[in-house]
């Protein structure tokens, strides 16, 4: 057996080291050498290419998919420089379809310079943690924005529901002493307003992510379709389009208002991103996802899901710009009467994470505009039919009440609302008030409607000191933050009975009764 030379062990050495190598003459860039791994890396054998000409046989691109710039090359730098130097920023797209990330080191050789090499490195792994963390960041970054302006929304959300629900309370008790029918429709003309603003709230809730949704089985088809005229006139000379396929109507488990608002927010953002004139078409159906949709944004997962898009036909989303639609406060309209506040996508979003789904944004109709895509876990149950508001007789009752709130138009209409009702009432400003009446007044106290949140002594620690008094104190808990976890847990202290803000006298006199009989 022949003794392998010098040499034949060096190139045996060379074939198999782990970085690839590429030999090339200067000036032309003639290949002299390639070893097996650099074959492996670019997927290619030899390439009769010279300089000038290396981009298109090796496959040679940007991180951001566009071919590498000849003069930017490694071996032209190598050249130009009379150094070594270094690229990074290369990713190779090899014959198969398969992509590579790598960073190469070009030297050259000799003086006056002969040759040059180039080794290749594989970093594809490096690359793909290093985009991870990028969009970790970018995440965390998003969620901190959503945190500070939601905390705004939940904040401006809670004021108002104190306002309305004094509204609501004091028209109801106007409501019932007066005889001109006239004056009674208007009473409940107001009723209907502060109705219509409490979804207001609710759906500033569902961005702030401080309230949870009113969860029941809701047909997304149905809900769509009853919006149909609604949508129209809101959309004026655009054309609708409705493709309503969902298996079984798309019964989602949300709440119905909360869902609208959804539906209207993604709508009138494709009216304006048509302009005057252009089509939308609003679409349903159902998909089973194998894991997270990869491009969408929230907590969609694997399982059956019910899709809605809504898709135009405008001039698009830049793909700059595309990662940022779903931003709090950022917006392309920017002049003029028609400037965006930059809240309707938060707020879908928003409403969308706290249904368990997740938006995606794609292309639109007929290869250009936008689709903007929900999905929402699908509910194996049947949709509910939202019950009509009865008529019957208001619930009366006797003995007093401590209303316990920081905020004196709540206590004044309370007051107002539960006198006209049978009972009377004593007032507390404060948690630390309340613990002082109810230490006094004991005896005469049938229960305490106390707000959850105050400032210096909020709702849950009121409660725990009124029990170190009294163990079996009956207390209501009422908040304009709809029903959460922070709720729930002063809910499984012990609390009686909870009511959300505005709520009708009808409400509060039921959970009284409720509480008082049980």
């Amino acid at each position: 057996m022949a003794v392998p030379s010098d040499h034949d062990i060096i190139m045996a050495l060379g074939e198999d080291l782990p970085v690839g190598i590429w030999v090339a003459r200067a000036p032309g860039g003639e290949e002299v050498y390639a070893n097996r791994t650099f074959r492996q890396i670019l997927g290619v054998g030899t390439q009769q290419a010279e300089v000038g000409g290396y981009s298109v046989p090796y496959g040679i691109f940007t991180r951001h998919g566009e071919r590498y710039p000849e003069q930017q090359l490694p071996f032209v730098r190598a050249l130009q420089e009379r150094q070594v130097v270094i690229s990074d920023d290369i990713t190779i797209h090899r014959p198969d379809g398969t992509r590579v990330d790598v960073r190469a080191f070009a030297r050259p050789v000799n003086e006056p310079i002969t040759h040059v090499i180039v080794a290749f490195f594989d970093i594809t792994r490096e690359v793909e943690a290093e985009r991870a963390r990028a969009e970790s960041d970018h995440r965390l970054q998003r969620a901190q924005r959503l945190e500070a302006v939601g905390t705004l929304a939940g904040g401006i959300a809670h004021d108002f529901n104190n306002l309305i629900f004094g509204i609501k309370l004091i028209a109801a008790e106007l409501a019932t002493t007066e005889s001109d029918p006239k004056r009674k429709s208007a009473f409940a003309l107001i009723d209907d307003i502060t109705e219509r603003s409490a979804t207001l709230t609710r759906s500033l809730l569902g961005f702030a992510r401080l309230g949870k949704h009113r969860a029941m089985p809701v047909s997304l088809d149905h809900v769509v379709a009853a919006m149909t005229e609604l949508l129209r006139r809101a959309l004026g000379g655009v054309s609708l389009e409705f493709e309503l396929f969902a298996d079984n109507g798309g019964v989602v488990l949300g709440d119905q208002s909360q869902l609208e608002q959804v539906v209207m927010n993604l709508v009138l953002n494709a009216r304006d991103a048509v302009a005057s004139s252009g089509r939308v078409v609003v679409r349903t159906r159902t998909v089973t996802l194998d894991a997270a949709p990869p491009r969408a944004t929230g907590m969609a997962g694997e399982g059956r899901h019910v899709v809605l898009e809504v898709a135009d036909d405008g001039p698009g989303i830049p793909d700059s710009i595309r990662d940022r639609v779903f931003e709090p406060y950022f917006t392309t309209k920017n002049q003029g009467s028609e400037r965006g506040t930059g809240l309707g996508l938060a707020t879908v979003l928003g409403i969308v994470e706290t249904h368990g789904g997740s938006c995606e944004v794609d292309e639109g109709l007929d290869g250009r505009g936008t689709t903007l895509r929900v999905y929402l876990p699908i509910a194996n149950a049947r949709p509910m039919v939202p019950a009509t508001r009865g008529h019957a007789p208001v619930q009366r009752g006797t003995g007093m009440v401590l209303v316990v709130d920081d905020d004196p138009i709540v206590r004044r209409a309370l007051a107002l609302a539960m006198s006209s009702i049978g009972y009377h009432v004593a007032e507390a400003q404060s948690g630390t008030d309340a613990v002082e009446i109810y230490r006094e007044h004991k005896s005469e106290l049938r229960v305490v409607l106390l707000d959850m949140v105050m400032p210096t002594m909020n709702g849950r620690a009121t409660y725990l000191a009124l029990r170190e008094i009294d163990p079996d104190v009956r207390v209501i808990l009422m908040s304009g933050y709809t029903l959460n976890e922070e709720v729930q847990e002063i809910l499984d202290l012990g609390v009686k009975a909870f009511v959300s803000k505005p709520y009708s006298i009808e409400t509060l006199a039921r959970a009284l009764a409720q509480v008082l009989e049980a």
